[in-house]
């Protein structure tokens, strides 16, 4: 894909950091390929967690004892490094969340709601995930505003000339997903947003196949919002960020109200906090927060360029060899041109068979349509296989699932 040479990952030093990938499945070494659903965690950020809880578990901006200063203070420090770590300006632009699903409800229901109405269009594509395409026909079948879909081209990629026809000066909200879940497929976010802003409409990009194994810079791809989700990127579940940028997120309205969102209540009227607080209602997720930031600081220390190459080499290697067997398709770009994952089927087995069996020799991969089901509507099939990578796989095991897929063939030859 063009990447600059880097330094190789140490891949057996990485994989010190997961116990979790010494265990066996089935009397065999665990070969863990289902990292585009959850990662990993590694020690340092599980750590983290049970640091907060042993030390200085305690509610945030609540409490003036030295425990609740201790605890606001990881936790208001853990927007920095969020914020940080995908080139925003600052925590105002970073609101914590349980995940990449409820950062999009976020904004469809605190900005869509208000903004939207009939004769208003959204364009997002046909390769999204349930999280933006469910969310935003829901938001648009309730305001009046239509909801319209780039198509895709026979080989994966966002038909861009399309796009350039569907967003119009009608347009309000273009969403798109950075790297499918499905097909690998990285899309020109700059170019839709410049596209978007063109015709003055706001652009949400759905990061969470993105931010985890490659840099992401939201300034860069000129984004109004974007999201993405902890437990894909080492992090613990229940951990997400909306990023917005700061005048944006000024002049929506609250999405969910209560405590720690408010300045001033009187029985009258309220009064807004200062962002982000204004979107983190109640008793935020504070472990969780504070660990999203840890694996923020993981990834950084290993290098993202680092990750990006290593996760795409294997999946090159992989689509490869799955290719070379035959009668197994590979959906999305050529190998050399996709995120670290590749989705497939082998000809006259189900894919809910095939993980199946693969499991049998201990390979973890994901079988569904992976809340993708109108792309799979497209692609022709109702589900598919799923092997994704990330920084602690390797070329060896790539070879374990091909083996496993092949004695699926064998089975139901």
């Amino acid at each position: 894909m063009g990447t600059q040479q880097v330094e190789p990952l140490d891949v057996d030093r990485i994989r010190e950091d997961f116990p979790i990938l010494d265990r066996e499945v089935n009397g065999g070494p665990l070969v863990y390929l289902d990292n585009a659903a959850t990662s990993q965690t590694p020690t340092r950020v599980v750590e983290s967690i049970s640091d907060y809880y042993y030390r200085y578990n305690a509610n945030v901006h609540r409490g003036i004892h030295q425990l609740s200063q201790e605890a606001s203070i990881a936790y208001e420090e853990a927007h920095d490094t969020v914020a940080e770590f995908i080139g925003a300006d600052g925590r105002e632009e970073v609101v914590f969340t349980k995940n990449t699903t409820e950062a999009m409800n976020l904004v469809a229901y605190a900005w869509g709601l208000n903004e939207l109405g009939p004769g208003d269009e959204v364009v997002t594509t046909e390769m999204e995930h349930h999280a933006s395409l469910v969310t935003w026909q829901q938001i648009c079948k309730r305001t009046g505003a239509e909801c319209k879909y780039v198509p895709i081209t026979e080989d994966g990629y966002l038909d861009m000339d399309a796009a350039a026809e569907l967003i119009t000066d009608d347009t309000e909200m273009v969403s798109v997903v950075h790297a499918s879940n499905t097909l690998g497929t990285v899309n020109p976010v700059r170019e839709l947003a410049d596209i978007a802003h063109d015709h003055d409409a706001l652009i949400f990009a759905d990061a969470a196949q993105s931010v985890p194994n490659r840099p992401v810079d939201v300034k860069a791809l000129d984004v109004d919002f974007l999201a993405f989700s902890g437990h894909k990127m080492c992090g613990p579940t229940g951990s997400g960020a909306l990023y917005g940028k700061e005048h944006v997120l000024e002049a929506m309205e609250p999405y969910l109200y209560g405590g720690d969102m408010i300045v001033k209540v009187t029985f009258e009227d309220s009064q807004w906090n200062e962002l982000p607080w204004k979107f983190e209602a109640g008793t935020p997720s504070i472990s969780e927060g504070i660990a999203l930031a840890e694996a923020c600081e993981y990834l950084d220390d290993i290098g993202m360029e680092r990750i990006q190459r290593h996760e795409e080499q294997l999946a090159e290697y992989a689509y490869d060899r799955l290719t070379e067997l035959g009668d197994v398709e590979v959906y999305g770009p050529p190998g050399d041109d996709r995120s670290g994952l590749v989705a497939f089927n082998l000809d006259g087995v189900h894919a809910h068979d095939l993980a199946s069996i693969v499991n049998d020799y201990g390979v973890a991969i994901r079988a569904g349509d992976h809340c993708t089901q109108p792309l799979h509507d497209v692609l022709g099939v109702g589900a598919s296989a799923r092997a994704s990578f990330y920084l602690y796989n390797t070329r060896e095991e790539v070879d374990a699932l091909v083996d496993a897929v092949d004695e699926a063939r064998s089975i139901f030859a």
